[in-house]
């Protein structure tokens, strides 16, 4: 199993806040959360993940209309304008993964942030065998979290309701198909988000699909294991 480890400092580490009985300067207490995230499929690369906190705006829920943003990461595996949103929102500090997790696979990222702020945590990544399904959870309150207390996640896929799942390869950008990212338009006739209903397959007679049964999921897709370490 690939495991890869990123450290991130995420940028309050120079702040500074009054003691009110000698008046000196002494450093914000901090904190350190590592996220663990374990590709769950048989079949479906997913895309580097993008790990944000902030004290804000929800990045997605179910029901509701796409942004662009997360438009753009359920379409392409690009993360940077759902992590600008987020940033924007009381960010905290955002970090993306080294590199696509395989099947099976893992990768673990490190965030340091303020001890006193109410963290939420968003994470996301796309399916990259599909049109526009991604997996994540957003606004998982993470600030009050002891050293060494642990909260587990299992996270099912989402489809993005960005683009009709006709599984061409024209609209896959993994190696399945090696078609386009994003595109502004959208032919879903619902455009919603929910939670995704599946893979069909050419094998299983979805004559546009260039899928292959290997490519097909189950949910959940993604183990995740957030943890406080210091």
């Amino acid at each position: 199993m690939m495991n890869n480890m990123i450290k991130v400092g995420l940028g309050l580490l120079a702040t500074t806040t009054l003691v009110a009985c000698g008046g000196g300067n002494s450093p914000e207490p901090m904190q350190t959360l590592r996220i663990t995230m374990t590709n769950l499929t048989a079949g479906q690369p997913i895309s580097p993940v993008m790990v944000a906190l902030n004290t804000g705006a929800t990045a997605w829920s179910a029901g509701a209309v796409a942004s662009t943003a997360l438009e753009k990461l359920a379409e392409s595996g690009d993360a940077s304008a759902l992590a600008a949103s987020l940033a924007a929102a009381g960010g905290l500090g955002a970090a993306n993964g080294k590199a696509p997790i395989g099947p099976g696979a893992s990768e673990s990222i490190e965030l340091s942030f303020n001890a006193n702020a109410a963290a939420k945590l968003t994470l996301a990544g796309m399916l990259v065998n599909t049109n526009d399904a991604f997996t994540g959870l957003a606004a998982v309150s993470v600030g009050g979290l002891a050293v060494g207390e642990q909260l587990t996640q299992q996270l099912a896929a989402w489809d993005a309701g960005t683009e009709a799942n006709d599984e061409t390869a024209a609209t896959i950008p993994g190696p399945a198909g090696g078609g386009e990212g994003f595109n502004a338009a959208r032919s879903d006739g619902l455009n919603l988000i929910r939670v995704h209903a599946g893979v069909v397959s050419a094998d299983d007679g979805l004559a546009t699909s260039v899928l292959k049964s290997t490519h097909r999921f189950d949910n959940p897709v993604l183990g995740v294991l957030i943890e406080r370490i210091r």
